[in-house]
């Protein structure tokens, strides 16, 4: 799956509209990037950037983004209204899709080292990427801004992480880091009432309200022994908030920002703000998601609202993001398009290519029967198999639906769970198959003018034929697991479903034959006789096993159903 990280460049620049056109015109001539945002300030004179896409490539991007800030902006003639100590003052990495914050952190240390060696810009490294435990917090890196920063680096205790300990004044010093996603998010509330809106944000943000004597509103506020202020905090760590009123919609809100989305996921705040807004005689009417979100920020929500209905969480995509609009209110002011809103979703549309999947049934069967020689097989052995995990889920999905069966609908919501994914994963093996066959086509392709093209055209058909060949494998490999869900939908699930049960068992053992043809044809044709030969006997295993367990699940089905 791919792995997706955010880049949330902070540039001392935000009046010259043409500086900060260059930059950005760095950042997408990038390629696997996206820009998603632009945002200059006059007053702050900054402009935060906001793109995304695969690692190597985003830290690509951020370092032409960083050299070209360096050449551009002078900081010793920059003056802003925000804190500041580098033409790239900071430069943020954020975790989006199928990686972990370790993994950031060790692509921002990446960034970093390849900045302060090359441009010789002194790197400090802060967040979740802090070498050091108090330059975690960007506040004391950034400590006496520009203007302090040439006494500073003369200091050892100030030795910057990465770069030289050495002041350049034309591009000052930068703050790379790590951190997690932050969402800006609205919950609408039934009144007008800004005060109403505030105090329920005091109730729910990390920073909560000061306590005060007498008067929870008017009323002094307490000190401890020290003369500090004492507050109470909030009930929702990782936010912040305030109330405001929108003119434009004529309601009040809680405005939030959600800066730790692993401590507090974005359903978890809308619940809480719901339950403190009731205790105050309010209620959220919706919810409005400002910029994009990461997928799993939607999909965990719609499965946490599944999961509160008692409803099996193996449904597909589509409707699990259906289920976190609806419960959220995500289109209570206006559409909900994910396509604009999730950055997977808006990545994907740009890249959008025409796939076999996407078709219809029969554009799909009328390709397939076409002269053109792909798809072939192999696609058609995993769509197959990809028909047996449906058939599987929805035994499994209706079983955890049925009536009276109520107490058992988190087993047979895990078991579509896992027939749903394999499904996923088969489908895309449907289009993996072709493109593979058309590497190869690719390879034959190659010059042969020479001894060493031959010899390159020659290697590259044998590593696009092996790797032809793993496609069908893995399409075996995914079409056997589907018999485990089979069998217990036969054994276990509604009875009056087990003929489908039966179906997918079919289909699956179909896939697992189908694929394995696939795999000897384009094995006879690779040179390592080792790996082909490891190769078809794990598919032979598999291929009697599968039909050792076909025979199991239609025995029983067929004795259930008469």
């Amino acid at each position: 799956m791919r792995k997706l990280i955010e880049c949330v460049p902070n540039f001392s620049e935000g009046r010259d509209l043409s500086v900060i056109k260059q930059i950005t015109d760095t950042i997408e001539s990038c390629e696997g990037v996206k820009l998603l945002d632009v945002d200059p300030g006059q007053a702050t004179n900054r402009t935060v950037v906001t793109f995304v896409g695969t690692p190597d490539e985003v830290i690509e991007a951020a370092f032409q983004a960083i050299k070209k800030a360096s050449e551009l902006i002078d900081m010793s003639k920059h003056h802003g209204a925000h804190p500041r100590f580098g033409a790239t003052d900071v430069c943020p990495l954020v975790p989006v899709a199928n990686i972990s914050m370790e993994e950031v952190v060790e692509y921002a240390h990446k960034l970093a080292k390849r900045v302060g060696d090359e441009l010789n810009i002194p790197i400090y490294s802060y967040e979740s990427a802090a070498l050091i435990p108090e330059r975690k917090n960007l506040a004391y890196c950034r400590s006496g801004e520009y203007e302090g920063l040439q006494d500073k680096l003369a200091k050892p205790e100030w030795k910057p992480d990465f770069g030289p300990a050495k002041f350049n004044a034309k591009a000052g010093a930068t703050a790379i880091g790590a951190r997690d996603f932050l969402i800006a998010v609205n919950y609408n509330l039934n009144t007008t009432s800004t005060r109403r809106a505030n105090a329920l944000a005091f109730d729910v943000r990390e920073k909560g309200r000061p306590v005060r004597e007498g008067n929870p509103i008017t009323g002094k506020i307490k000190k401890d022994e020290n003369g500090n202020e004492i507050w109470q905090a909030g009930t929702l760590k990782g936010t912040k908030a305030i109330g405001w009123f929108i003119d434009e919609y004529k309601i009040a809100q809680v405005s939030m920002n959600i800066t730790n989305i692993a401590e507090t996921p974005l359903h978890i705040a809308f619940d809480e703000i719901n339950s403190k807004a009731i205790e105050r005689g309010l209620r959220i009417t919706g919810t409005e998601i400002v910029g994009l979100v990461p997928k799993k920020t939607i999909i965990d929500a719609g499965k946490y609202f599944l999961r509160k209905q008692n409803r099996s969480l193996g449904v597909s995509e589509d409707e699990i993001i259906k289920i976190a609009v609806k419960s959220m209110g995500l289109d209570d002011l206006k559409p909900f398009v994910a396509e604009e809103k999730i950055i997977e979703f808006m990545l994907d549309a740009e890249e959008k290519t025409e796939k076999l999947v996407d078709m219809s049934c029969v554009e799909f069967a009328n390709e397939s029967a076409s002269e053109a020689p792909a798809p072939g097989g192999g696609s058609v052995s995993a769509y197959v198999g990809a028909l047996g995990a449906a058939m599987a889920t929805m035994v499994a999905n209706l079983s955890s639906h049925k009536a009276g069966w109520d107490d058992r609908w988190e087993e047979f919501s895990d078991w579509a769970e896992k027939g749903q994914k394999l499904k996923d994963e088969l489908l895309h093996l449907v289009d993996e198959d072709t493109a593979s066959f058309n590497k190869i086509m690719a390879a034959f392709g190659l010059p042969r003018g020479t001894e060493e093209e031959k010899q390159i055209r020659h290697n590259t058909i044998q590593d696009a034929t092996k790797a032809a060949t793993m496609v069908p494998f893995n399409t075996m490999l995914k079409a056997f697991e589907i018999f485990e869900v089979c069998k217990v939908m036969a054994e276990k699930g509604n009875p009056s479903l087990a003929s489908d049960a039966g179906v997918g068992a079919l289909c699956s053992r179909a896939a697992v034959m189908g694929a394995f043809l696939n795999v000897k044809i384009n094995a006879a044709d690779i040179e390592d006789k080792a790996f082909v030969q490891d190769l078809l006997d794990r598919g032979k295993e598999i291929e009697d096993k599968s039909a050792k367990l076909e025979k199991e699940i239609l025995d029983m089905v067929n004795k259930i159903i008469g």
